[in-house]
C-alpha cells in the first residue's frame, strides 16, 4: 500500500532496501515475513513507525 501509494515500483524499492524484488513481491502477498532490519529499513524508507506498515498478531508474541 505505501509502495503503490508512493508510486514506486517494487524494483525501486527493493533497491532501497537492498534487496530483490522477490522479497518485496514476497512481503506484499503476505508470503514472506521480513526480518526486523528489513522492517526497519522498510518504515525509515517511507519516514512512519514499523507498525504502520507492518502488522503484529497477538499470536506472534506468545
Amino acid at each position: 500500500v505505501f509502495r503503490a501509494k508512493a508510486n514506486l515500483t517494487q524494483e525501486h524499492l527493493a533497491n532501497a532496501v537492498g534487496v530483490y524484488r522477490q522479497t518485496i513481491i514476497a512481503i506484499e502477498k503476505s508470503k514472506y515475513v521480513p526480518s526486523l532490519t528489513l522492517a526497519f529499513k522498510i518504515a525509515r524508507y517511507f519516514n512512519v513507525n514499523v507498525e504502520e506498515i507492518f502488522e503484529c498478531e497477538e499470536t506472534d508474541l506468545k
